[in-house]
């Protein structure tokens, strides 16, 4: 089921997750985040944008674990861990975040 945003349609797949990667851009984001009634804050796009530039480094989305941790070592304690992570993504940090960077399902996600 394709979305929306600007004018122009994307191609997601039956999860709602962004077909084609290089396709993301963060209007993309917000139109996902607004169908589940999220407003995108700063402290959001810095997940969103942390989850791209681990991918674009690894080529791999991090399971919530590896994600929680990842983001303890550089954005600090207070941010790296799983209560702060899923007040702002209640879906599931990983799967949640992930989609709104346009990026796949990580692995261990039901």
């Amino acid at each position: 089921m394709p979305i929306e945003v600007n004018g122009k349609s994307f191609e997601t797949d039956e999860e709602g997750y962004l077909a084609n990667l290089n396709e993301w851009e963060p209007d993309i984001a917000t139109a996902m985040a607004a169908a589940e009634d999220c407003d995108l804050t700063d402290e959001h796009w810095d997940i969103i944008n942390f989850l791209r530039e681990y991918y674009e480094e690894y080529q791999i989305a991090p399971a919530v674990r590896v994600l929680t941790k990842a983001v303890g070592k550089r954005l600090g304690k207070e941010k790296g861990n799983s209560k702060y992570l899923y007040e702002l993504f209640p879906y599931g940090p990983g799967k949640q975040a992930c989609k709104y960077a346009g990026l796949p399902k990580p692995t261990g996600c039901v």
